[in-house]
């Protein structure tokens, strides 16, 4: 399809952990439901464009949105997963549809 390879990791964690990293890299108190680490940014430089960064998501904030919303756990988990790879090619909330 003419895509470069990309990799990338994800973390599935507790609102307790996310909303540490939340506080230490966004200033954010208290759980999200994903949070994406780009590789791509001025702070890693000679890092090969391959590795696009990490998704980290909030398997319960996943759970309770899945429910309020009613698509489900799996299918909010995969739509977070999704969110947060476009933020790791360069989508963000403010600039991008």
């Amino acid at each position: 399809m003419g895509f470069p390879e990309g990799e990338l990791s994800i973390l599935i964690i507790d609102d307790s952990q996310i909303a540490v990293l939340n506080k230490i890299h966004l200033n954010r108190i208290g759980p999200t439901n994903v949070i994406a680490f780009p590789m791509h940014s001025e702070a890693f430089p000679n890092i090969a464009p391959e590795l696009l960064g990490d998704v980290v998501i909030s398997a319960e904030t996943a759970e309770k949105e899945g429910s309020i919303s009613g698509v489900g756990t799996e299918a909010r988990l995969r739509e977070l997963l999704v969110h947060g790879i476009l933020h790791l090619v360069g989508f963000d909330h403010e600039n991008d549809i």
